[in-house]
């Protein structure tokens, strides 16, 4: 029949590839998919949230267990493409859905990747050339920078054939953030930096009371419109799990699992440590944007320039990496007949850096875009797609729908609904009420 074709069609390239991806290399390009520009968001998030560690903890968690749903459905049908589980488990909606949701995501990330490149390197360029800040020069307009990185780094490294081939790249942008954590703990333990952000800060807020990491609580303010997106949206790597599963050595559901846990288990700790540090520098007046916070001290500070360069190189090479799923989508759901072929690889690349630097140039801030993607995309893809595609594939022969399993995926959809819903309200709420945050710049 025509379903059991398609079905072969999709899992024949599967069977047919041979992953040549290590261990070790996967988990870079896992880890680099999952840690972007949502760290330099997350002591802002600590700032309003108070117990970020439990909320990050569980997000977490729920993000290695959607990530088990989606390997155990693929292990049963035998495929390895997001859109083509959705096809499984809803024929062409649920295709369409995967490779919408996918496209929204990673458009989202890496607009915001971007967004970072616009907006720091004139600014580190400035600072290295002691330039006047007011300069109209071109090479100080984050326009004419954005695309110039676009054309020139992302897009080489974009039009690789395999995902595999970016694990050194990857490796080298994880080596950056790493710097960028070690500098931001540096910056907080270090007793006259501290003292001078202090007095600094005091002088520069003087009808503000610095917070006490003592007295953290909980709390609903318009500012958590976007908290809870940005954590949510900080360990969405789902659409590039299966593509890396597809490239890895020898695969198996429990060594892609391994894979999983490690990157997500190393990049929880990173962004732990950087909320923390970073909170605990400027506390309550930390911006959205860490390194705005550190520039706007001392923008000619040495350390502070490298670590900004570390976090623009790692922001840089990320975009790659989120690029492939997206290429990936729109190949399932306009060319889903036809093979592999380098005019159409070469195409859809371009056209998408071209539109996510036209969205980059005209985007207002790049807490909205976490707030508006986060919303929307990140739970159907983190929470509920995951989900459904697995109460929808795995047959109720081996686990009825009454089994336990089955009935803490449907727990798991219905949380993502509801958690979409509240992040959706508190957007609108925040937009409504005229102190909307996107509007807003750094």
């Amino acid at each position: 029949s025509y379903l059991m074709f398609a079905f072969l069609n999709a899992c024949l390239p599967c069977a047919h590839f041979e992953g040549k991806t290590s261990f070790g290399m996967s988990v870079f390009n896992l880890g680099n998919a999952i840690m972007g520009s949502g760290i330099l968001g997350l002591a802002y998030a600590m700032a309003n949230t108070g117990i970020l560690l439990f909320l990050l903890s569980a997000v977490a968690a729920l993000s290695s267990y959607s990530i088990h749903l989606l390997l155990k459905s693929s292990g049963i049908v035998g495929i390895r493409a997001y859109e083509q589980l959705g096809y499984r488990a809803f024929g062409t909606p649920g295709k369409m859905a995967a490779g919408i949701a996918i496209t929204l995501q990673n458009i989202g990330a890496m607009s915001s990747y971007l967004y970072i490149v616009k907006s720091e390197l004139p600014l580190v360029i400035q600072a290295f050339l002691k330039e006047d800040p007011n300069s109209d020069l071109w090479y100080l307009n984050g326009n004419y920078l954005v695309i110039m990185v676009s054309a020139s780094i992302i897009l080489p490294l974009a039009l690789m054939k395999q995902l595999g081939y970016l694990g050194y790249t990857s490796g080298f942008s994880l080596s950056c953030m790493v710097f960028f954590l070690s500098a931001v703990s540096y910056s907080s333990l270090d007793g006259g930096t501290c003292s001078f952000y202090y007095v600094t800060l005091a002088h520069t807020f003087p009808d503000s009371v610095l917070y006490d990491i003592m007295l953290l609580v909980t709390f609903f303010s318009p500012q958590t419109a976007y908290t809870v997106p940005i954590l949510a949206f900080a360990f969405v790597c789902h659409p590039e799990v299966l593509p890396i599963y597809t490239e890895l050595r020898n695969p198996s559901k429990k060594k892609m699992q391994k894979v999983s846990n490690i990157s997500i288990f190393v990049m929880y700790s990173m962004y732990f440590l950087a909320a923390l540090f970073g909170y605990l520098t400027f506390y309550g007046h930390v911006e959205p944007e860490l390194l705005h916070t550190y520039s706007r001290i001392d923008p000619y500070d040495t350390l502070i320039l490298c670590v900004r360069v570390a976090v623009l190189t790692a922001v840089t090479l990320t975009v790659p990496i989120v690029l492939f799923p997206v290429r990936r989508a729109i190949q399932h759901m306009l060319f889903p007949a036809k093979s592999f072929n380098w005019l159409r690889h070469i195409a859809i690349a371009v056209i998408l850096l071209t539109l996510i630097n036209m969205l980059v140039i005209f985007a207002p801030n790049i807490l909205g875009i976490f707030g508006v993607i986060g919303a929307t995309s990140a739970p159907c893809l983190i929470f509920i797609f995951p989900a459904v595609f697995y109460i929808r594939i795995v047959p109720e022969d081996k686990e009825p729908l009454r089994s336990p399993s089955k009935i803490v995926a449907v727990c798991f959809a219905a949380l993502g609904v509801s958690f979409m819903v509240m992040s959706l309200s508190f957007i609108i709420m925040d937009w409504t009420s005229g102190t909307s945050h996107a509007a807003g710049g750094h």
